[in-house]
This record gives C-alpha cells, structure tokens and sequence, in this order.
C-alpha cells in the first residue's frame, strides 16, 4: 500500500515511523514533511492546504491512502475535497469531513455540541465586537480566574486564563475589537474555570465503532512549573497516572460514547481520531475542548505504547471494521521531552546546526521543526525543534531516560523544560 502523511511536525514523524513499520507498505510519503521523515519516507515540498498539488501527488505516486496530521487542512476540507472528485473518492482519508471537523475549527461550535448531547463542560457564553459591551457585563457575573477563548484556529494559543476583571475586560476588546487573534477571535467565548488536572484522550472511530487510545498529559507552558507563555507543547507522558479505571469508565459513559452518538445523531460523518481535553474536577470528567486529529506532542508517546500494525488499523477505519480489532497497548510509560528554539515561542532564529542525533540510541528522536542544509546537515527550521520519546517502568523512570538522552543533542539556544511530571 503507497500512504501519503499530511504535516511537518513530530506527530508526522511519529506517523511516519509507525506505519514505516507495517508489513502492509509498499511506499511512504510526507507532504511536506522534515529532516526526520525525509530519513524514512519520501518528502513532497507541498503545502497541507493546496488539494490541488496533493491530487496531484496522489494520483501521480498511486496513493492509497491519506492520514492527515494537522487541523488546518480538515477544518479547510481535504475529506470533502476528496470525496467530490471523481479520481479521488475511493481513496480513504484519515480526518473528518469539513463539517465534523468544526468540532476544532469554531468552539462555539463544539460548546454547543456537548450541551445538545449532554456532554459535562464548563458554563459558557460567547460574543462578538458588535456584543464586546455584553461581554464585559458577562465577566462581571462570572468569578475569577477568567477564561477566554479564540473561537477559531489560533495555532493553539487562542486560550487565556486571567486573574483579574479588569485584565480580563482588557483582553477581550484586544481579542474582539483589535483581532488580537485574527479571523479567529472574530467571535470569543468566555467560560467558567474549572479547577482540577487536565489531561488527553484520543479516540479512533470509523463512524460506527471506536477504540479508547493510549490517555496522555501534555505541558503546555515555555517555563518550569507551569509558567509563561503557552506553546504548542513542551513533552508528554502516558498513561496518566491519575486516570485510574473507574475514571476511565465515567469518561467513556459520559463523554466518549455520547460524543460517537452525537456525532452521527447530527449526520456528521467521522473516520479518524478525536482528541478529547479533558480535566478532572474532582472525581468527574469535563471537556475542555475537542480536536479532530492527534494531539503533538501526545502523539510521540501514544504511538509508541500502541503495539498493532497501525496501518491494518486505518484499513479498519476505511471499512468500517474497527470494532474487529484488538487494541494492544504496552503496559510500559513513556515520556516525550521537546527542544525548542531559544526565543520560542516568541521571535527566534532558525538554521541552527543540531549535533548528536546519531548518539541517541535508546529512545526514539521524533523531529518537528528540522530540514537540511546543502552540507546534508539537520538543521533547525520552527518553534519546536524535536523530542526524545522514551519508555519505563512508570513515567519517572521513561522521563529520566529522555533527560539523559537529550542531554546528548545540542544546538545552539536550545531550551527544554527540566520539570515534566511534577504535577504528578
């Protein structure tokens, strides 16, 4: 079977490095890809948004099959681009319809979806410039901290949490009134705070069946201890701790399943993974928000612990025979670290040489933010350079397998957080 992976980032590599593994492959490739895949599969310089040059990768390389990695294209509509040309429409997509994949592209959205499925989420209102004075009134009801969100994509930094009214009031017009955010703040929701630890479930559905994936925690914040500013994402574990069954249970009662019913009570039709942010509040689940492919960096330590040959699991989805697979997840941990660019996730610069990549033997290095120089050099290319995926015993032990491999990669500004797990 010849695959074609959508995305650049450390989840494209993960992909790519796990259906790299699948007796079922014939050719691999990434579009556009990074250092890391261009190791194991074939790169193609396109973008995830031009349908019309991945049609004609597609046709051209005999594509088989399509995994797309990053929202943008779904929320944009590649699945239904596919499904309304003719030379395309047998190929199977892994990633939503341009309807279904609403649930990231617009929060109002995905609020509104949890309330007519009685889907437990926090309180909610949402306003636009024209209601920016309704708005503050509504802040004035609710009771700190204050949460704001983006409605649309914002590369995940449209969230803010603030402590004061005023700080809070201040935002929302920089959000609404000056497009702090762009398009994606043309509309904001503000919500109640919940007060509990977060953490992520994936879900794979092919419309009518579904597997609970691997759960995972991700730290989201540039500083030690959770300060600073958010970036896409500064390391993972997996499992999370403080998921034990019985939780699991009431998440997969209470959200997961009435989020498949949901999904096709609304016509939505669905074939790929549903990322749930969860937090625990109390002993009850609450959804923060949903995505409609994985989450990276959880992706570089779900995979990892998922022992099926992934690419018989996509056929499963294709088909809709997902329910005729037997999930196999490792009992180990294992625990991502990502390096980022000095400056990230404000200004930085790129082209950094990295060094010690071939030392790293005893973990998995998934590159995100990498190409080559004309030397044939890995160099930096992005925010997020790379992560060190390792397994143990429990996440400790996996996270001090990372910390001792990545203490063998450099480059120059190179920055991780030193405090993963300390939470838990």
């Amino acid at each position: 079977m010849n695959v074609l992976i959508l995305g650049a980032g450390g989840r494209e590599h993960a992909l790519a490095w796990k259906i790299k593994q699948s007796a079922s492959l014939h050719n691999l490739f990434v579009a556009p890809g990074n250092a890391g895949t261009a190791a194991i599969a074939k790169n193609i310089p396109i973008g995830v948004n031009d349908f019309r040059a991945i049609k004609d990768v597609v046709l051209g390389e005999n594509i088989q099959l399509l995994v797309v990695g990053p929202e943008d294209p779904l929320v944009n509509g590649v699945h239904d681009f596919f499904l309304q040309d003719a030379a395309l429409a047998h190929i199977p997509v892994i990633g939503p319809q341009k309807a279904a994949a609403a649930l990231e592209g617009s929060k109002e959205f995905a609020k509104r979806f949890m309330l007519r499925h009685n889907i437990p989420t926090a309180k909610y209102e949402s306003f636009t410039k024209n209601t920016l004075e309704e708005g503050h009134a509504f802040l004035e009801t609710m009771q700190p901290p204050y949460v704001l969100k983006a409605d649309g994509l914002a590369a995940g930094k449209g969230v803010v949490i603030l402590r004061t009214l005023q700080e809070a009031k201040q935002e929302l017009t920089a959000m609404l009134r000056d497009a702090k955010f762009g398009a994606a703040s043309g509309t904001v929701v503000i919500e109640e705070f919940l007060d509990g630890i977060e953490l992520s479930v994936f879900v794979l559905t092919d419309g009518e069946h579904y597997k609970v994936l691997p759960t995972a925690k991700d730290y989201k914040r540039i500083g030690e201890g959770d300060t600073g500013l958010n970036t896409g994402g500064m390391g993972a574990i997996s499992p999370v701790p403080f998921a034990g069954a019985q939780f699991m249970e009431k998440t997969e009662e209470q959200v997961v399943k009435p989020t498949i019913q949901g999904l096709k009570k609304d016509g939505l039709p669905y074939k790929g993974f549903i990322f749930i942010g969860l937090i625990k509040v109390k002993d009850a689940p609450k959804v923060i928000e949903y995505n409609v492919r994985l989450g990276d960096p959880e992706t570089e330590v779900v995979l990892p612990r998922i022992e099926n040959d992934l690419l018989e699991v996509f056929q499963a989805v294709a088909s809709v025979k997902l329910n005729e697979i037997k999930l196999s997840v490792s009992e180990k941990s294992a625990a991502t670290v990502m390096a980022v660019s000095g400056g990230y996730p404000g200004s930085y610069e790129k082209g950094k040489v990295v060094h010690g990549l071939n030392e790293v033997r005893a973990s998995h290095v998934f590159q995100a933010g990498t190409t080559s120089n004309k030397d044939g050099e890995v160099v930096t290319n992005g925010g997020r350079v790379l992560a060190v995926t390792s397994f143990g015993a429990d996440f400790k032990e996996a996270l001090a397998h990372s910390y001792r491999e990545l203490g063998k990669i450099s480059f120059e500004g190179m920055h991780y957080r030193k405090d993963l797990g300390f939470d838990l």
